[in-house]
C-alpha cells in the first residue's frame, strides 16, 4: 500500500487558485527549458520515501480542509547555498480535487495511511462542489450530505 504525504497550502484559498498557481509555474519552467513538474521544496526528508514513491500522493489542506492532491514522482534531498539539508518533492503537475474533509492545522507535513485518505471526487463532482460558496459546502458536509 502506497504512503502519503498531507501538507497545508499556506496562502491559497481554493482549489482553483491552487491549479492556477501550478499552471503559472509550469509556464515559467516551460519558458526557462526545464522539466514539467511541480515541485515544493520543505525542510525535512521524508524517511519512508520507498513507500511514498509505490503511488503516493502528497494531499493539500485549504482552508481547514483536505481538498486536493497531486501524485508524488520523486523525493530529492539536496543542500541549500546556505548548506542547510532540504528535500524536493517532486509531483505531476496534475491537482486532483478530492472529496472535503476537514484537518486541523499543523507545522511541516505528515504521512497519511492509504486507508485514511478521502476518495477523489469525479469531474462532474468537483465542479458542482467547487463551484458552491464555501459555508454552504461546509454545512453540507457537516450535516453528512457531502
Amino acid at each position: 500500500m502506497p504512503l502519503h504525504l498531507i501538507k497545508l497550502a499556506v496562502g491559497c484559498d481554493s482549489v482553483k487558485e491552487l491549479k492556477e498557481w501550478i499552471a503559472e509555474r509550469m509556464q515559467t519552467a516551460k519558458k526557462k527549458g526545464l522539466p514539467q513538474h511541480h515541485i515544493h521544496i520543505t525542510r525535512m526528508v521524508p524517511k519512508r520515501d520507498a513507500e511514498i514513491l509505490s503511488g503516493g500522493s502528497l494531499y493539500w489542506v485549504i482552508k481547514g480542509e483536505i481538498a486536493a492532491r497531486e501524485k508524488i514522482i520523486g523525493i530529492e534531498p539536496f543542500r541549500d547555498k546556505d548548506g542547510i539539508g532540504r528535500c524536493r518533492i517532486v509531483m505531476q503537475p496534475k491537482v486532483i480535487t478530492v472529496s472535503p474533509r476537514p484537518m486541523r492545522p499543523f507545522q511541516g507535513w505528515r504521512y497519511l495511511t492509504d486507508d485514511s485518505v478521502p476518495p477523489d471526487l469525479g469531474k462532474s463532482a468537483a465542479g458542482t462542489i467547487a463551484a458552491m460558496p464555501e459555508p454552504m459546502r461546509r454545512e453540507l458536509r457537516d450535516l453528512g450530505l457531502l
